[in-house]
């Protein structure tokens, strides 16, 4: 099923939830989605299950985490599983689509490796300045892709980076990274309004910013010495 179709069904679906995940510090609910006869599990995050934090006093974890997505699509990433915004049992929440890892993957020797597919997956966290990318958060699946999971703390306008995947630190971009962040720059100025719904305007421009920094420097970012340059605990 394409990402349209997937979205489409979360959207349109009516949502049954019959689990949590305990180890998730906010609200974060198993289920199904069923739409037409066909049932498809998902991750519901509802709004009103979110802790407040003091450093993400304005918006919500389920906007970045639909912003998160809409970005991963434009930049031609594909790295975060289809994710909407709806209603649904307990109000307003951000429902995903579930991945089935392959779990012969070891995810603790995984992240360690110069894959290609965790390069890309570091570069889209420069960009969204994410604050939380734990070795837990990556969905290596059956098919060979991996996916990135948990963006609700991202697109903070001060630098932030917090990540386990700091492998390319310092090292040149790619024409071919520089190319996609060139391109994603125009896309987020053409498809603005996605992103009005979902960040602030000091949030936008952030990220604006912060795609112009890391193309005219060249290579990617390195860790800072203002913060914890990982997430604790980082599994």
């Amino acid at each position: 099923m394409s990402p349209e179709n997937i979205k489409e069904h979360l959207e349109n679906g009516e949502l049954h939830i019959s689990g949590r995940l305990v180890d998730a510090s906010n609200a974060t609910l198993f289920g199904t989605c069923t739409w037409r006869d066909v049932s498809r599990d998902v991750i519901y995050k509802p709004i009103a299950g979110e802790r407040p934090l003091w450093d993400f006093a304005e918006g919500n974890l389920a906007s970045r985490e639909l912003a998160a997505y809409i970005l991963s699509e434009l930049g031609g990433w594909h790295l975060v599983p289809t994710t909407v915004l709806r209603d649904g049992p307990f109000g307003e929440g951000m429902v995903q689509e579930w991945i089935e890892i392959d779990e012969s993957v070891d995810l603790a020797e995984f992240y360690r490796t110069d894959d290609a597919r965790l390069r890309s997956l570091a570069l889209f966290d420069a960009v969204i300045n994410n604050t939380d990318r734990k070795i837990g958060h990556l969905l290596p699946d059956h098919s060979g892709h991996v996916y990135g999971c948990d963006h609700g703390v991202t697109f903070h306008e001060e630098d932030k980076l917090r990540t386990v995947l700091w492998q390319w630190a310092d090292q040149e971009l790619t024409e071919k990274e520089k190319a996609q962040l060139k391109n994603l720059a125009n896309l987020i100025q053409e498809k603005r309004f996605f992103f009005e719904k979902l960040l602030s305007d000091a949030e936008i421009k952030a990220l604006e910013h912060r795609i112009d920094r890391i193309y005219k420097a060249g290579v990617f970012p390195s860790p800072s010495e203002d913060w914890p340059a990982i997430p604790w605990p980082p599994f």
